[in-house]
């Protein structure tokens, strides 16, 4: 996995305490549940073997036993909705490389690329579902007196839309403006991942490749859209601009070519490379072909300054790279590669369904934008901003989804003309859990885990930490929440909560926070 889901034991260590003591009370009460029992079982044995307050002992190590079993579970985890621990798919992923099957949807798998993850089975019903014994969901009444005050706090503006649903049912649990279209803010990455997942599959790859022209002797570096091509030194799983340069320079070797024209083709999109909001770090221009994200730092999410030539720069360490391998190229300049031109060799991305987690997860907006064009490119729209929101919403639409009110001006949430409503957030999510659409899954495995990872790491320190997954969205005077939790009773729910005019930000997360928590802990039945 690119975002790691096991975070160190010495990172995770304040949360697993916070935890075990959120559940000490409970276990406390079980162990004094239990002593008569145990004094009286000490009373029968202390007739052979004298143990003084055996039961002290055993309740001890009951009520430890319990906590450590807690924080291990915990640890263990992100769970997906059905109830797998996505590690235990990465797992079977590197133990059974031969599973997970590519299922013709114009992949480009290659022998560097990772293999897709394996389909897997569902491990639990649901945690809420129809087994012997179940508690109903929560009551609508119910979970509108715990609801509707908090979503009423000045912190959340003058306009909300939010909705509770019953993701093992579908059925709308609660909702309050539901229908009423707002802005998204980065909730819109969820509808982006919907839109590509369904129109190419969540095992598709995005392909970097070098041509060589048979005329001119043209090296053509083509760009495939793939914003998590790399040129560092560890590529981490990610497309390696290195290995490209090395097989390029072997192909080329084997040829009797040592010098080569350099061009750079990035035709893949059309429009304007600058995002609407401008030159941002939020965002680096959007283009087909860039390395790193365009980043001009270290880093590998955030905020981060960017080149002012994503492209231009990619093909400059190309360059620099083939020179490490005996080639020798002019400065690199725009192109177009012909039919004609002889691949000589490709990278291919992770699978589309590592590269929707990654969005989710970091909340990565050059990744939303890619995949928002590449959802234009397979449903032949115009691969610019355009383009790709109608792409967006047409593809949404063959899923059966509410569209009523909706508008995508771009696939990251950057816009503020984006318009969605609560009721298409649930239904995305309900959507993404349903077993005849397993493609959509990676949805809810992407979303940040509270507490964890992500945009929501150092978010919700008690609490809720590990019972909410949610996909954060935040511009100035917009905040919003989105994601699935877990209740009292073991409902898998899905919300979204929308806020527009808020006046402070920070005031305005801790209310989404505080409601979203309040969910965690309802058993509102």
């Amino acid at each position: 996995m690119v975002v790691p889901e096991l975070r160190p034991w010495r990172a995770a260590g304040p949360r697993l305490a916070r935890i075990a003591d959120a559940v000490r009370p409970r276990l406390a009460r079980t162990a004094t549940a239990v002593r008569p029992r145990l004094v009286r079982l000490g009373r029968t044995v202390s007739s052979q073997v004298t143990r003084p307050k055996t039961w002290q002992y055993t309740a001890g190590a009951a009520t430890a036993g319990l906590a450590l079993a807690v924080g291990v579970v915990t640890a263990a985890g992100p769970w997906d909705s059905s109830g797998q621990r996505t590690a235990e798919r990465d797992r079977a992923a590197a133990e059974r490389p031969t599973g997970g099957a590519d299922h013709g949807r114009n992949s480009a798998t290659t022998d560097r690329a990772p293999r897709p993850a394996p389909s897997a089975a569902t491990v639990l019903t649901g945690l809420g579902g129809a087994t012997g014994g179940a508690k109903p969901a929560p009551r609508t009444k119910a979970l509108a007196k715990l609801l509707d005050p908090l979503l009423d706090a000045p912190a959340l503006g003058d306009r909300q839309s939010a909705a509770v649903v019953d993701i093992t049912t579908g059925k709308r649990l609660y909702g309050d403006g539901a229908g009423t279209a707002l802005t998204p803010a980065s909730t819109t990455k969820i509808a982006t991942a919907a839109a590509v997942l369904s129109a190419l599959g969540p095992d598709h790859r995005l392909t970097t490749r070098a041509a060589l022209e048979p005329d001119t002797g043209e090296l053509v570096l083509v760009g495939g859209g793939d914003p998590t091509l790399t040129a560092r030194e560890d590529a981490k799983g990610f497309a390696s601009l290195r290995a490209l340069a090395e097989d390029t320079a072997a192909a080329l070797k084997k040829d009797g070519v040592r010098e080569v024209t350099l061009s750079y083709d990035t035709t893949l999109y059309a429009g304007d490379e600058l995002h609407p909001i401008g030159v941002d770090d939020n965002i680096a221009r959007i283009t087909a072909l860039m390395a790193d994200e365009a980043r001009a730092d270290d880093s590998t999410s955030g905020h981060a300054p960017r080149v002012p030539e994503p492209a231009v720069e990619a093909a400059r360490s190309f360059a620099d790279l083939l020179k490490d391998h005996g080639i020798k190229t002019t400065p690199p300049g725009p192109s177009k590669a012909t039919n004609r031109a002889r691949t000589l060799a490709e990278v291919t991305s992770p699978p589309l369904s590592v590269l929707v987690e990654r969005m989710l997860t970091n909340s990565d907006n050059d990744i939303a934008e890619a995949l928002a064009r590449h959802t234009a490119l397979a449903t032949g729209e115009r691969p610019d901003l355009e383009g790709a929101g109608k792409a967006i919403k047409a593809e949404l639409g063959k899923l059966g989804l509410p569209m009523k009110g909706t508008e995508f001006q771009d696939g990251s949430g950057l816009d503020r003309d984006n318009l969605l409503t609560a009721d298409l957030l649930t239904s995305l999510l309900t959507k993404s859990a349903d077993p005849a659409h397993p493609e959509l899954r990676p949805i809810l495995t992407g979303l940040p885990v509270a507490g964890f990872t992500g945009t929501l790491t150092t978010r919700y320190e008690s609490g809720a930490a590990g019972l909410v997954r949610a996909k954060t969205g935040t511009l100035t005077g917009v905040n919003a929440l989105a994601g699935t939790v877990v209740d009292e009773d073991g409902h898998l729910l899905a919300f979204a909560f929308l806020a527009t005019g808020t006046p402070n930000t920070p005031e305005a997360r801790s209310a989404l926070d505080e409601a979203a928590t309040a969910l965690a802990a309802c058993g509102c039945t």
